[in-house]
């Protein structure tokens, strides 16, 4: 059976490596082999770059074109040495962040133009495009607090930025869905555990079924 590729997406604090973790039990309980993973990170040169991005002090200031060249060479990175494989191999492939991040995250909240983000992303990710993608939609309202209360105060880049960064990315995140509704599940964030994790497991074993 060919490889199979999901991708989680959302604001700060939506939930995402809560629901991937559980998912990738499920499946591995089921008998699928399963390789999770992250962006920016996800490679020993990835999580160096993540390192730069979020925490190092090198960081601060940097130019938001900087800031997408960035995320794509760690992305370029990931797909060749990790996720094409792992593809190859028949595995599934559970990716907490993948392109729409960048779409959205540098594209829409940083304002860099459209055609530039869409051929950078292009040339990191060249064919290698998640089959079903997630989207875990929360008023960052509602995510920040989740994230400053877990972080004892240590926030990120990305977490540091005003409310209306979030905003902007949020809806960002809701126009690419729909604009892409075949790839694309849209969850509300603010239902239980529970109920997001079955609810993405009944989408996934639907999806699964139609290729095995």
């Amino acid at each position: 059976m060919p490889g199979f590729f999901i991708s989680f997406e959302g604001g700060e604090g939506c939930g995402k490596s809560t629901q991937i973790a559980r998912l990738s039990a499920r499946l591995q309980a089921a008998g699928w082999d399963v390789e999770q993973t992250r962006e920016p990170g996800g490679t020993a040169l990835g999580e160096a770059i993540r390192q730069l991005l979020q925490h190092d002090k090198a960081g601060q200031g940097m130019a938001a074109e900087t800031e997408l060249l960035l995320f794509a060479a760690s992305r370029a990175q990931h797909v060749r040495e990790r996720i094409g494989p792992a593809l190859a191999a028949g595995k599934i492939v559970l990716c907490d962040r993948f392109m729409d991040s960048t779409t959205v995250y540098q594209g829409v909240a940083r304002a860099v133009a459209p055609e530039p983000v869409q051929a950078i992303n292009q040339l990191a990710v060249d064919t290698t495009v998640p089959e079903l993608t997630f989207l875990i939609d929360l008023a960052p309202e509602i995510g920040l607090p989740r994230i400053r209360n877990r972080a004892d105060g240590q926030l990120d880049r990305m977490e540091q930025e005003a409310l209306e960064f979030h905003q902007a990315v949020r809806q960002g995140y809701l126009d690419l869905a729909q604009r892409e509704p075949t790839r694309f599940v849209v969850l509300d964030g603010s239902q239980s555990i529970e109920t997001l994790e079955q609810a993405i497991w009944q989408q996934v074993e639907d999806a699964l079924q139609k290729i095995s």
